[in-house]
Formats: structure tokens, sequence, C-alpha cells
């Protein structure tokens, strides 16, 4: 038995393109990505930066609710992204706001969920996005009939999720992939393995040596990914998609990263649980100082190019954060509104003893 479990877990060696020091260490996996492709990537990632900061800030100020910071992720997420069509369908975790805001999310909305606002929840015409989940995993069984839905609807498209290595030990992420596996649904399944759930490690959660290798007992494929290298995610996630559209069946995407902050805002302490020797590790890693110094050997890449996004992303964010303050004030009424069609009885009466209130 042990033999087997072995033979499984050395099949999922780590898929890698770029090394730490931004030199290709695998030629022949490399993407077929144009320069005027490349720089954007690096822009996406450098504005995510910046964004990062400026919400830390702003929550820290009472301006933004709740705030799962993304340094430290922003290969993994937005090179997963980067791979999608902007017909694919995005169910994001809590973490993953990056990636509904480059598929079409206005910003000031983002703002505006963070807040609890229900004009966060109101996504536009044409944006092909869930709202972030909240409920741990929750996102997977979604993600397995959105995407048995887009294989229904003969869609050449795919639905991605995401969700950390805590979401792989939910009971939602096996139900999910065993559906999403038995219909060979367009669906890919990214967990971002950044070694915590909140604080508790990831040898304790489970005893097997990867994410990627349970897969295996869904019976679809499964690949486990350098999660601060953009372009090993980026090929990982296109290839992947185009499995999915060619009725191949789903993905699962384990991505080795690492959140630089706490869990989210709300109180998390990472000094508690993680040593400075291991952030030291893992800032060694970074991947903007990965793909920057890849860029920069090519000539692609120069300090006033991100000076010049570093400038963008304040003054969007600027405008962004203004939007989001002149936001109609929420009221009670609006919650009730907003949750049926019809509304049943007792919240009839809700309604009709609130709206008195509120003209008052």
């Amino acid at each position: 038995m042990t033999k087997t479990i072995d033979a499984v877990q050395d099949q999922f060696e780590t898929f890698q393109i770029l090394s730490e020091d931004g030199e290709v260490v695998n030629e022949s996996a490399m993407p077929k990505l144009s320069d005027d492709q490349l720089q954007e990537l690096m822009r996406r990632m450098v504005y995510t930066r910046i964004w990062d900061q400026r919400a830390i800030s702003l929550n820290r100020q009472g301006r933004l609710g709740f705030y799962a910071p993304v340094a430290g992720q922003e290969a993994s997420m937005l090179g997963s992204h980067f791979a999608l069509d902007k017909e694919d369908w995005i169910l994001p975790g809590y973490r993953d706001i990056p990636q509904i805001v480059f598929h079409g999310f206005p910003l000031y909305q983002a703002f505006l969920w963070s807040r609890g606002h229900f004009q966060g929840g109101q996504i536009p015409e044409g944006v092909n996005v869930l709202m972030p989940q909240i409920i741990i995993g929750a996102q997977i069984i979604q993600a397995a009939g959105v995407g048995f839905g887009l294989k229904k609807q003969g869609k050449k498209n795919v639905c991605i999720t995401y969700t950390g290595d805590g979401g792989a030990s939910q009971g939602d992420f096996y139900e999910g992939l065993n559906f999403a596996g038995a219909y060979a649904a367009n669906a890919i399944f990214v967990v971002q393995n950044n070694r915590f759930a909140i604080s508790v490690p990831v040898e304790k959660q489970s005893a097997a040596k990867t994410i990627a290798q349970k897969a295996v007992a869904a019976g679809i494929e499964g690949i486990q990914v350098d999660g601060m290298d953009v372009l090993a995610v980026y090929a990982a996630t296109q290839q992947a998609r185009e499995r999915a559209i060619a009725g191949e069946g789903p993905t699962l995407i384990e991505t080795l990263t690492y959140r630089y902050g706490p869990h989210t805002m709300a109180g998390d302490d990472p000094t508690r649980y993680r040593t400075k020797d291991l952030d030291s590790e893992w800032e060694k890693k970074d991947p903007l100082v990965r793909f920057r110094k890849f860029l920069e050997k090519k000539n692609l890449w120069s300090e006033e190019q991100e000076n010049k996004v570093v400038e963008e992303a304040k003054e969007d964010i600027k405008a962004s954060i203004k939007k989001a303050d002149g936001a109609p004030k929420q009221k009670v009424t609006d919650l009730i509104n907003f949750m049926f069609e019809e509304l049943p009885y007792n919240l009839r009466e809700q309604l009709e003893q609130y709206t008195a209130k509120e003209s008052k």
C-alpha cells in the first residue's frame, strides 16, 4: 500500500518555467505570448501589488470592510486569469478579487462588496463572474455545476474556481471534483496552496504529499505548479482550458504560493504561526521580482514603466474609492427589496414597518 501511495505522489513534480532568478529552466514549456502580453502580465501584477497595499491602508482607516491581502499570490491569481477568455466564468473565493476585476467587475463595486453594500453584489451585464464566496470551498460545487452547464450548452468556454489549501480539506471540495470528473465538466479547479489555512500548516491538514494528487481519486487531471512563476501558472491553466473545451474533462491545479500578509485584516497575526526564516525564504521567490528580472533581460521592462503603472494604480484606486463613497447609504428596505422578486408575507410586513421608520 505504501508503495502505491508513493508511486502516485511521485508523479506530481512541481511544474516550473522560470527560476527564482528569472532564468528560463523549461524552454519547451514556454507559452507563446507576445512582448505586449508579457508586459501586460507584469503591469497587472504591479497594479495589484499597489492596490493591495492601498486596500490594507484603507481597511486600517475604517474605509473598507472585509479584506484578504493578496501580496505574494499575484502570479497564481493573474497568471491563471490571463489564460481565460472573456466568455469564461470565474467563481472566486474571498481573496480572489483581482481576477474578477480584470475580468470586468468594476473596482469601485469591489470596494462596495468589501463594505457589505448591496451594490457590490450587482454584477454588470456581460461580466461572467459570481460574487466572492465566503463559505470555504462552497464555490467548488458551484463550479462543477456551472462547468457541466457550459458543456450541456455546447459552449467552448470553461469556468474556473479558486480556493486555498484549507479549502482542499472541505467535503465540498471532494464532492465538486467527483461530480465534475464524472460528467467531464468544463471546469478548472485552482487550489492556491499558500501553506496555511489561516494558521494551520498544510502538513497538518492532510497526509497527502501534494494537493494535486487528490485529482487521481476523482479521475481527473492534476498538476502541481510553482505558483510564484507567472508563466508556469499561465501555461498550466491554458492547457487545462484547452483540455476542458475539447471534452477531455476538468483539471485540478495546485499552485505553490505564499501570502506575505495576514489571512485577512480581521485580526489575524501571522507572526504567531509563521517564522521569520519561512517568510524570508518565500520573499526570495517573490513573483514580481522573478518576472521583472526575466523581462529586464529581454529589455521589456524598466523602472520608468513600473513607476507609470504605480501611479496609474494609485489614481484608479483614488477614483474608485471616491465613487464607492458616493453610493447611497444602505437601508434595511434595500435589503428586503433585493431579496426576492415576490416578497413572502412576513417580509411584506417588515417592509411596511421599515418603510415607515425610514420615512421619518
